[in-house]
Order: C-alpha cells, then structure tokens, then sequence
C-alpha cells in the first residue's frame, strides 16, 4: 500500500503527503467513533468522504488508494451488522462510487495545476528573454535590476530595462509600456529589441529616441505608448533623456536629488523632442531608475514615501542589497498588494575607470558645468 502511495518510486509531493494525512486522519477518527458506538455501525456512510478529502491535495493514485482502504474498513464495519447487511452492503458501494468520482476529480484537478505550472515556467523563460539579468559590474557602473510584479501568478509585464557598455559609454534604459498583458509584453520586447541594437550604433542618445519612438509607431495604434528614461555615463558625464518617464533619483552623501528632465517631453510613440539632462558624477554616487508603479505604491490612500526612505534603504551595502531592502520596504508599506508592475534599477559610480579617457560628447561640452 505505501508503494501505491508512493506513486512507484517516486515519492509522495507535498500536496500528496498532506491529502493523505487529512484523509488518513478522516479515516480513523470515524472508525474511532464506530468502535465507540457499539450497538450497530451507523457512520459506515461517512467513510466516503475519505477520498474525497485526499482530493483536495493529493493525485488520483493517492486518492484511489485512500479510497480502497476506506471501503476495506467500511466492509470490515459493515461485515459486523448481519441484520443490516443490504444497508451495509449499499453504504459499501457508495464508498466505492465516492473513490472512483473523486479520483476522477483529483486528475482533473492535477492536470489543471499542471498546466498552470507550466504557464508559470514558460512566463519565467519569458521574462529571462525579455529582461536579461543585469550587472554586476557595466563599464564604471555598479548595476542591479529588480522587476517586481503586482501579479503573483505571472512574473512578466510591459516594463522594461537594459544596461549596455557601447563604444559611446555604458547606456541604461528603463520604460513602461501603457496596458497589460500580452500585448505590453510584446512591445516591451520590440523596444528592448530596438534599443539593443541602436544603442551601440547612435553616438547621440536623442538619435536613439527617434530610432525608439519609430519602432513603437509602427507597432502600436494611435492611444499606445511607452515612457522611458535613457541614461548614458562617460567618463563620469552623466546623460539623461527623459520622454515622459518618472525622473531618476540621485543619491549622493546622503540627499536624495531629483533629476527632472529640462523641458517634459512626450512618450515614446509620440515624437517626442527630448532635451537632455547632464550631471558630473562622483565616485559614490548612486542613481535609482524606476517605472511608475512605485510612484503609485500607496496604502488607504498614502502614498510610498520614495524619496524621503531612499537614501536609508538604497545609500548601503551593494546595489543589490539596495533594492532588496527598497523592495522588502515597499512589499511591507502596501501589506502585499501592489496596483502595478513595477521595475528597478540602481547603479552606483565606482570611480573613473578605462571610460574616463573617452571624449564627452559634442552635445556635453560646456553642459556639465551649467
């Protein structure tokens, strides 16, 4: 019997151990109550509830052989009540009907968890084409992406983020597309797609923009879009392109500084004409990229308090340890129920490094000063 149980060789899975404790539980406490009540067997009857306890957690195999046992019992039980015999007899065969319906229902059941398993691991493959890892280490840039989905089932969205080291300086993205589902997953990846390649072709990041705004013109219907951030270092020059994306955070010696774009721009999808933004980095400096949703974060109507925290849970430890400790943090402020995808990016400025020697760009000159 603990071979069936055991499905052969393999063993029992956690769901399979549990069915069978609750139905095994089920099954003595019931022959307990028919030892105790000694004038005939009247609770032969509930043996059939056995399997279909074990069907709730476990697979067929369990629940039939569950099932078996409780109409071995019940026989046994039944076998004692002679008088009775044809209402034994029947209460017996419905304990046979109630294995056989729930074994049914314990397959129907498993193959559902099957397929939706299955789900999840092809939306786990997916999400690794569609967001590469990052980091740990582009160019001068300590790098850490984390994507967390508002959606426990299915851990992929329309945000997106990528971090390259071009011939130009290391280049980071980070967007959101407007929608759910399918079809945001499948813009996320014309644009990182896009991005993947002209960022190593395009010496200016506008030019990027315009290659970008393109691709999702062509892709997307009129009310589409997506908001990004485009972010280039070089030599410790920091360049910022903003089209319609929430604005970087800097932290540098314990102050959080915004660092809004210089005119707002439109989204991608909607030429937009961005103006960059540029900053001299120093070594230490850190820089938060993150989609909207944490933006919109809130709890009975307050929202989370980004920049205000982001310097005691981003400012220690690696970039990793960042945005783990902003995540636990934000998971906590909003008690687990997030309204939206939310992607993030922390990067840290190691020092002047190869990088440094390069050029700035012509459209830098003069600008990191102003």
């Amino acid at each position: 019997m603990a071979n069936f149980f055991a499905s052969g060789r393999r063993p029992l899975s956690p769901g399979s151990r549990a069915g069978l404790g609750a139905a095994l539980v089920l099954l003595v406490a019931v022959s307990g109550v028919e030892l105790i009540d000694t004038s005939r067997p009247n609770f032969i009857g509930l043996f059939a509830a056995v399997p279909f306890l074990a069907a709730v957690f476990a697979g067929w195999q369990t629940t039939l052989g569950v099932g078996a046992l409780a109409t071995v019992v019940g026989m046994v039980f039944a076998s004692t009540d002679t008088e009775h015999s044809v209402a034994g007899l029947v209460n017996v065969v419905g304990i046979m009907l109630a294995t056989g319906i729930a074994s049914a229902v314990a397959t129907i059941r498993q193959r559902q968890a099957d397929q939706i398993a299955e789900l999840t691991r092809l939306a786990a493959v997916a999400q690794q084409a569609v967001l590469r890892p990052l980091g740990p280490q582009v160019g001068a840039l300590a790098v850490a992406g984390r994507y967390i989905s508002a959606t426990a089932a299915a851990d992929i969205g329309g945000d997106l983020y990528e971090a390259l080291d071009t011939p130009y300086g290391v280049r980071i993205i980070i967007g959101d597309v407007r929608g759910k589902g399918l079809d945001a997953v499948r813009l996320a990846s014309i644009v990182l797609g896009s991005y993947r390649h002209v960022a190593y072709e395009r010496a200016d990041l506008r030019a990027i923009v315009t290659d970008l705004d393109r691709a999702v013109a062509r892709s997307v219907g009129d009310e589409d879009f997506v908001t990004a951030a485009l972010v280039e270092e070089r030599g410790g020059t920091l360049t910022i392109v903003n089209c319609g994306h929430p604005s970087p955070l800097l932290l540098r010696r314990g102050e959080v500084i915004p660092l809004d774009p210089p005119a707002t721009a439109p989204p991608l999808g909607f030429m937009p004409v961005a103006q960059p933004r540029v900053e001299r980095l120093e070594p230490g400096d850190r820089l938060l990229l993150f989609t909207d949703g944490l933006g919109e974060a809130r709890r009975e109507g307050e929202f989370f308090p980004t920049a205000d925290r982001a310097w005691r849970l981003l400012g220690h430890g690696t970039v990793g340890d960042g945005l783990a400790s902003l995540e636990t943090a934000l998971v906590d402020w909003v008690h687990g129920q997030l309204d939206d995808d939310i992607a993030l990016v922390l990067l840290e400025y190691t020092g002047p490094g190869v990088e440094a020697a390069q050029p700035m760009p012509s459209w830098e000159v003069g600008a990191a000063g102003s």
